[in-house]
């Protein structure tokens, strides 16, 4: 990874592109050496495949702030604005004259050492090595599909950090391939809206106001949403995984909450759209068709090829078939459900979450094909050509370079860290 050195000898990070986990772990141990006195670098935890799990801290204080980066192997922008946070901390006195600074340098490093796009110049690109595992192998999504005695050993790390430091604050460095940037809270930080509209205008980064990720959550502000509670009906119910029993929220039993921030690779200006869409539902309907249809597509190809592929079952695969899976139910959803969000920004942010599944999919199961040198290789090699080329166009994206990505992710990140504090103040002294 290439950097360069401030006139305190701190390594920055040059942001040329995505870091690996190994260059992260360089990174982070080159921080913690330069001021031992502030940072510490240590094992927190193995991946199934023994992998090391890295917590770098910075600062002595015992109110904390954790900060995860890797949680989806396809969202690489959280590693380069860790060890960017990191640094700051380091410089910055006081962001640590109180607070004590905690980053897991990679929640997920099987998953990211099968993510293989360290620099992507299109969504093509992007999608040529494109990983992200079945929900069950997600370390924070994992205990909202699985029993406690079946969580992988990344999700009890993850946990097992949360009951060292009790962190007042957690947040989770996420992104997305094309679209907006939102955030996602799990109780609400008034006052970070304003700085995270702010910092997105200054960066050129459009706001996410419909993500569909977030259907149905009450908003606190444009692109900042809040968990609903437990009584609320999910908006598509055939998904099942539930935001509501994640990791997200194991920090609620030491009194914090979680801030999962979303920054985009590719931009879309379509995203951002308040106006009311004319025809919400005829839209649903349609989207879940080409749903069905280019699932369909992809499945007669696997369908064709398993055969040839006897003792084939690697994470690639798992991977593709899970989200195979999930069509049928989420397809239906759209068809039969009234729209949880009428406005062009949720339309819109549908139209993307149809057309990323499917190609997902199929870019992983390419990558099984192509491995095994299959026949049928070439036919899904066209499918994902053909629909990363129509999503970039649809949207029409444009790159967000990656230091706006970093900046705006930082940034938000250190005004939820400055607002939940507050907000944590308030809630101890009601208590």
């Amino acid at each position: 990874m290439a950097s360069v050195t401030d006139q305190a000898g701190v390594s920055q990070l040059a942001v040329q592109r995505y870091p690996s986990v190994p260059e992260l772990i360089t990174s982070a141990r080159q921080l913690a050496a330069h001021r031992p006195d502030l940072g510490t670098l240590r094992q927190v935890g193995v991946s199934r495949a023994g992998r090391p799990l890295h917590l770098l801290s910075v600062g002595r204080a015992r109110r904390a702030v954790l900060v995860v980066a890797g949680a989806h192997a396809n969202e690489p922008t959280g590693g380069s604005t860790l060890l960017h946070l990191a640094e700051r901390t380091l410089r910055d006195r006081r962001l640590r004259s109180d607070t004590s600074w905690h980053f897991l340098l990679c929640a997920d490093p099987d998953g990211a050492s099968l993510h293989r796009t360290p620099a992507p110049r299109t969504l093509l690109d992007y999608h040529r090595n494109f990983f992200r595992p079945a929900a069950p192998e997600q370390p924070e999504w994992s205990p909202s599909v699985l029993p406690p005695d079946r969580l992988p050993p990344e999700t009890r790390a993850l946990t097992g950090v949360i009951d060292e430091l009790r962190p007042y604050l957690q947040v989770s460095l996420h992104g997305t391939d094309l679209g907006g940037s939102w955030v996602q809270l799990t109780k609400d930080i008034p006052g970070l809206a304003e700085p995270f509209a702010k910092s997105a205008a200054e960066l050129h980064i459009p706001v996410e106001t419909g993500a569909s990720d977030a259907a149905g959550w009450p908003v606190s502000g444009p692109g900042i949403h809040v968990l609903p509670g437990p009584d609320t009906d999910a908006a598509y119910p055939s998904l099942p995984e539930d935001a509501r029993l994640t990791t997200w929220h194991h920090a609620h039993r030491y009194g914090g909450r979680t801030a999962i921030v979303e920054v985009p690779m590719w931009a879309s200006d379509l995203v951002d759209d308040p106006a009311a869409h004319p025809a919400p539902v005829r839209a649903m309907r349609t989207f879940a068709r080409r749903l069905r249809r280019d699932t369909r597509l992809v499945e007669e190809i696997l369908d064709e090829a398993l055969p040839r592929l006897p003792g084939v079952d690697g994470p690639l695969l798992r991977a593709g078939r899970w989200a195979l899976s999930l069509v049928p139910g989420l397809a239906d959803d759209w068809g039969r459900l009234p729209p949880a969000g009428t406005s062009m920004a949720y339309i819109g942010s549908v139209d993307a979450f149809g057309r990323r599944l499917p190609l997902r999919a199929a870019a992983m199961l390419l990558r099984v094909l192509d491995e095994a040198g299959d026949r049928a290789a070439p036919r899904l090699e066209q499918l994902v050509t053909q629909w990363s080329e129509a999503f970039a166009e649809r949207f029409r994206a444009r790159w967000v370079p990656l230091e706006h990505q970093v900046e705006h992710q930082s940034r938000t990140t250190v005004a939820a860290a400055r607002h939940a504090r507050v907000q944590s103040d308030l809630d101890r002294t009601r208590a």
